[in-house]
């Protein structure tokens, strides 16, 4: 398994392989530097375990790099970092599959913090599987919380803040919330709460 950072950016890129090597000592990171490079990149360096993608490379447009990876590889978590404000595209690149959208000037450390959770196996974060028997489903105790607040109508900012984390990490335990349950948004996670009992915790 391989971790994919595909900027066209060197500075860029290298500051991102950085963190990986940080979050990821000893992992295999194959940078390139654009998409077209990726199905030979695969079948020398290996599978791909997450994807870190700019938007702006030079054979996309748009969000069209999204769209490509999601259709070949669905399961493989995918991490957008770009420069792009995200009011102006995260919602966008949500909608076609990405799973986490971080903007370049958060910084390392924010970077670093995410990537670093979605990598993270879940069990392995000190929250354990306590659904109910029986159930659809089993949720973490913060899954059950974030299920709450979602219902409460919060912001991921003020997620952040009630539960002391970053918003960027608020977005990763949403992304593992939605991979859980099978949906996609904010909307389909209540819907789906809903029609489980999900609410009553």
């Amino acid at each position: 398994m391989a971790i994919y950072v595909i900027d066209d950016h060197p500075l860029m890129r290298d500051a991102i392989v950085m963190v990986l090597r940080r979050v990821r000592p000893g992992s295999e990171v194959v940078e390139l530097s654009q998409l077209s490079d990726l199905d030979e990149a695969v079948a020398l360096r290996g599978a791909p375990e997450i994807f870190c993608l700019d938007l702006k490379l030079p054979d996309t447009v748009g969000i069209s790099g999204v769209k490509v990876l999601k259709a070949t590889y669905p399961a493989v978590p995918l991490a957008v970092i770009s420069a792009t404000p995200a009011a102006d595209v995260e919602e966008w690149c949500r909608e076609a599959g990405a799973d986490v959208y971080i903007e370049k000037s958060s910084g390392a450390g924010e970077i670093a913090a995410t990537l670093r959770a979605m990598m993270q196996p879940e069990g392995q974060d000190g929250e354990s599987e306590d659904g109910e028997a029986g159930g659809p489903t089993k949720l973490t105790k913060r899954q059950k919380q974030l299920i709450i607040m979602l219902d409460e109508g919060l912001s991921n900012r003020d997620i952040a803040e009630r539960l002391g984390i970053s918003e960027h990490t608020v977005k990763v335990h949403l992304w593992r919330l939605f991979r859980r349950l099978g949906v996609k948004s904010r909307t389909q996670t209540l819907h789906f709460a809903r029609l489980n009992g999900m609410l009553g915790f």
